[in-house]
């Protein structure tokens, strides 16, 4: 058995952005590298303002863009060397969306995706089995097939849709489900309500999910191990409560710092900065133009990744513990 369900080796991913004329290379995922150990189901956040590249390293992990440089590795079977078969990569790694109007049609009832991807993938091989396993699959999200049979998007709220969507993926009892801010279109009553499906689903399935997020709150709630990244970086890795309670970097600091707490007084918004195309190309460290404990040797060369133990480590010069 591999030591590892799925290894991210130092990935990185550019785009050429721009006119022929005046193309610019942007490094939306660089060298980043993160494990999911194989003896035991986890919750990883990944977090980090808009930007960061959260998004571009979960459509990488679902093979959804190729990988620029580097190897990601699921149960010792290399994306960039090894030879997939799709349906077991489908069958293994599911995701779940942002927005679930956006992930099904209008014009298809919502039931029939699920037996699609029951029949498609082997899982059943017939439609009395599929119709089988896709109320198992409901019913662990709380639904049946009695309450969503026939239905279209429109006919359901957004807490019952982005269920259907979790139903969706389990049906193949994948080992890895990515989902990529899967609780940004639902009403604030309706988060906790998904982001603790997700912890029971682990448990119940011994499923690992990649939880990609905005959401501080939720991901302190819901993660064991948290991963930021800043302008397509890794600069933080380690257990949620560690790195939420005594952030090392800076810039997790700030993040931290910018989530109320009951009793804080609130006296005004914690405003981060707009994206900025040059930043992407700084090869020393990119935080460092906006950084209070920058020094010259921050803004000479890129930090290397600091091992803080306990599986922890900090892209950082002068980590703050």
């Amino acid at each position: 058995m591999a030591e590892y369900l799925l290894e991210i080796k130092k990935a990185s991913k550019v785009f050429k952005i721009g006119s022929v004329m005046s193309r610019v290379r942007l490094t939306a995922v660089d060298d980043i590298s993160i494990n999911l150990p194989a003896s035991e189901p986890m919750i990883l956040s990944i977090v980090g303002e808009s930007g960061c590249g959260k998004s571009t390293l979960c459509k990488l992990i679902l093979k959804i863009y190729e990988l620029t440089s580097g190897d990601i590795i699921l149960n010792g079977v290399s994306y960039t060397k090894g030879r997939y078969d799709n349906i077991k990569f489908l069958t293994d790694v599911q995701p779940i969306f942002q927005n679930p109007f956006e992930a099904f049609s209008t014009r298809k009832p919502v039931d029939s995706y699920l037996y699609n991807t029951a029949l498609r993938l082997r899982i059943a091989k017939n439609r009395t089995e599929a119709e089988n396993k896709v109320d198992e699959a409901l019913h662990s999200v709380g639904l049946s097939l009695s309450l969503v049979d026939g239905k279209y998007s429109s006919q359901l709220s957004g807490g019952e849709l982005q269920r259907v969507s979790i139903a969706r993926a389990l049906i193949t009892r994948p080992k890895i489900i990515v989902a990529d801010e899967p609780v940004a279109m639902i009403d604030a009553s309706l988060k906790m309500n998904i982001v603790n499906l997700f912890k029971e689903l682990k448990d119940k399935y011994q499923i690992s999910f990649i939880y990609i997020t905005h959401d501080l709150s939720t991901a302190y709630y819901v993660s064991d191990y948290i991963a930021t990244l800043y302008r397509g970086g890794l600069i933080e890795y380690g257990e949620s409560i560690s790195i939420m309670d005594n952030a090392a970097h800076p810039y997790t600091k700030l993040l931290m710092d910018s989530i109320p707490r009951i009793g804080d007084k609130w006296e005004e918004d914690i405003v981060m900065s707009d994206i900025e195309e040059k930043e992407y190309q700084i090869t020393h460290c990119k935080f460092a133009p906006r950084c209070p404990y920058a020094t010259d040797e921050c803004l000479k060369s890129k930090p290397e990744m600091r091992e803080l133990g306990n599986g922890r480590k900090v892209l950082c010069n002068h980590p703050l513990c």
